[in-house]
């Protein structure tokens, strides 16, 4: 899986092609918004019935890229689980799937709106915010912190030739990523809410090859669109 490599105040970092962040120089891959258990969530609250193994799906696609770059940390951007009742009903194997990526390294979550703890039993620790470098991570934007975010939360995606693909959003001081999971939605990066977190930047489409897009670029007059 191809990235995209950029530069963010100070932080030389990967947009991976699946949707995850890679800091190299730290071994640190950051993932968005798992979302696990939402399928049973689903029926659980009477709506549609999807088939349940958007879990296992997602890890096993998390798993393939600590595969290939080996991180010494994962951290989880809040929402890893679709509500806490969700957990206790998540089957075995995903469990098993959770334990063996934490494995050896360290797992951090942070807490979000879906998820404001970690049930027991589940390996890693949970905090609130993250330091790295002079950035912070936290699950979303937060205009009462000062220095630039790396977020998740808002499942930003973009349209490309018809197709809607998830991407990451890349302002000036903050940086959302994609929701990483198998049955999340998605946002347009020109939708109002997006638009008033990043109101300029690049898109980075996520794929076997990522694409970058300019966001919220002014529109050429139509005297320009004339000239041409």
């Amino acid at each position: 899986m191809s990235g995209h490599g950029f530069d963010y105040h100070g932080l030389r970092l990967v947009a991976r092609g699946s949707g995850v962040l890679w800091w190299p120089e730290g071994g640190l891959l950051v993932v968005a918004d798992l979302h696990l258990g939402k399928s049973e969530r689903l029926a659980r609250r009477g709506g549609p019935l999807l088939p349940p193994y958007e879990g296992l799906a997602t890890l096993e696609r998390l798993a393939a890229e600590v595969d290939a770059l080996a991180p010494q940390v994962i951290v989880s951007l809040g929402d890893a689980f679709d509500d806490m009742a969700a957990v206790p009903a998540l089957d075995e194997a995903v469990l098993a799937r959770l334990q063996a990526l934490a494995r050896a390294r360290d797992w951090i979550w942070l807490a979000g709106n879906h998820d404001p703890a970690v049930p027991q039993g589940l390996p890693g620790r949970l905090v609130g915010q993250l330091a790295l470098g002079r950035a912070v991570l936290c699950h979303e934007p937060c205009d009462t912190i000062p220095e630039p975010q790396i977020c998740g939360h808002f499942h930003p995606v973009v349209r490309l030739a018809g197709e809607r693909r998830r991407a990451f959003l890349l302002g000036a001081r903050r940086l959302i990523l994609p929701a990483f999971g198998a049955y999340t939605g998605g946002l347009d990066c020109d939708d109002p809410a997006l638009a008033a977190v990043v109101p300029r930047g690049l898109a980075i489409a996520c794929g076997s090859r990522p694409l970058v897009l300019p966001v919220g670029a002014p529109r050429p007059s139509a005297a320009i669109r004339r000239r041409r």
